[in-house]
């Protein structure tokens, strides 16, 4: 049987999250009254007693309709979403990790922005760049995190290091070398075979300017020395091969380390660690803040056949994203708000976000910079060649080339 192109696109996508269509046809989209719309979100973990769950029944209502959610884990949601789209019951309003925007985007399943109605134009544009693909954008950034370095201060102040002194990548390493010296541990991080491996990775790619583009650039090779370069002087553990982002967290939280490298969701449990922290952006190579990759979903709207539903889908979405609404979803979501307004809301709030908010202007997409479903084959072979920099089965150099040339063989 022929297939249409949405369902050839839609098995393009699949196939890159693993699953496969098991039909070809689709049934007939129902044209009459709107009715219920649905929204799709990856938050189990809020009932609908919570703050998100309060503000979607006020969009719903401000927009006239009734909302019936579903929450999924995220790799659950998105897999459910595909399967939903070729068969034609697709939510009204999807919630979606950020780095996904583009895939979806591609296969047909999301609206422009432009199509629906929905006002993107309040969000940060370094953060509403995940969401651009091929000139449109797709869907609002409800809010991000991303990555900074938690630090110990009773292990720094052992040591005789400042943080404050830690702007560059040289004087990171000579603070590591005083800690290393006054019979401590340096810094724990993951470096794990998974997209956590990467993600943690692209602070010091980026920082040290490298591009995606092209994975053994000189740059590049210089930030996955750096990384090999810890692990060969005892400055961070070899269990960062295998670490999570909540094992690494997990070594931290021992009081052992100086620093970690870790995200905006383990505020609270810094707060319960026991010993005074402090947090401090990730230095570039020369200088300044490096672009840290940012993590966070965003509010989209699959396409329908009922154009009504599309309209007010976009609706509740540009509800649910926009600045007198968000503050209180970012807070209960550990999130630094897309929204500039906002983000000063909260750090007149908490202060001891400000230096999050600084890294969230600084931070960018991993599928930025036009790459989209380009992404996920290009952070494959990356964190690829961290594993096997660091295990020494390859030289910074070596693994970067074989990276490269696979991410350009990827079809």
């Amino acid at each position: 049987m022929k297939r249409s192109p949405l369902t050839r696109r839609l098995t393009m996508a699949l196939a890159t999250t693993g699953l496969a269509l098991s039909a070809c046809s689709s049934p007939p989209a129902s044209t009459g009254d709107t009715g219920p719309l649905s929204i799709w979100d990856p938050y189990p973990q809020f009932d609908g007693g919570s703050e998100w769950a309060k503000v979607i029944g006020k969009c719903g209502a401000e927009a006239g309709v009734k909302i019936e959610r579903q929450a999924y884990d995220t790799t659950d949601l998105t897999n459910k979403v595909l399967l939903a789209a070729q068969q034609r019951t697709a939510p009204n309003v999807l919630v979606l990790d950020n780095p996904v925007v583009s895939t979806l985007a591609e296969a047909g399943v999301l609206k422009a922005n432009q199509d629906v109605g929905l006002d993107a134009s309040h969000a940060s544009p370094n953060l509403l760049a995940a969401g651009t693909l091929g000139g449109q954008t797709y869907g609002v950034p409800i809010g991000a995190n991303t990555l900074a370095l938690y630090y110990n201060k009773a292990v720094l102040d052992a040591a005789g290091v400042d943080p404050a002194s830690i702007k560059d990548w040289a004087s990171l390493d000579a603070a590591l070398a005083k800690v290393k010296a006054a019979g401590k541990k340096g810094i724990t991080f993951s470096a794990i075979g998974t997209e956590e491996g990467t993600f943690q990775f692209l602070p010091w790619f980026w920082g040290a300017g490298a591009a995606l583009t092209d994975l053994s650039s000189p740059d590049a090779v210089s930030a996955l020395a750096l990384w090999k370069s810890w692990l060969d002087k005892g400055y961070a553990p070899n269990s960062v091969v295998g670490n999570t982002q909540t094992t690494s967290w997990q070594e931290f939280a021992t009081g052992e380390y100086a620093f970690a490298e870790n995200g905006t969701w383990q505020l609270q449990n810094a707060k319960k660690a026991g010993f005074e922290y402090g947090v401090i952006p990730i230095p570039g190579r020369t200088g300044g803040t490096a672009s840290a990759p940012t993590g966070g979903e965003f509010v989209t709207v699959p396409a329908q056949d009922n154009k009504d539903a599309e309209t007010k889908a976009g609706r509740v979405a540009s509800c649910l994203t926009s600045p007198d609404k968000v503050l209180a979803t970012d807070t209960a979501l550990t999130y630094v708000s897309a929204v500039p307004s906002v983000q000063q809301q909260q750090i007149a709030a908490q202060p001891d976000l400000a230096v999050w908010v600084e890294a969230v202007k600084n931070a960018k997409g991993r599928t930025g910079d036009n790459l989209g479903t380009r992404y996920p084959r290009i952070s494959q072979p990356l964190w690829g060649a961290l594993q096997a920099a660091l295990t020494g089965s390859k030289t910074p150099e070596a693994a970067l080339k074989d990276a490269q040339t696979a991410a350009a063989s990827a079809k």
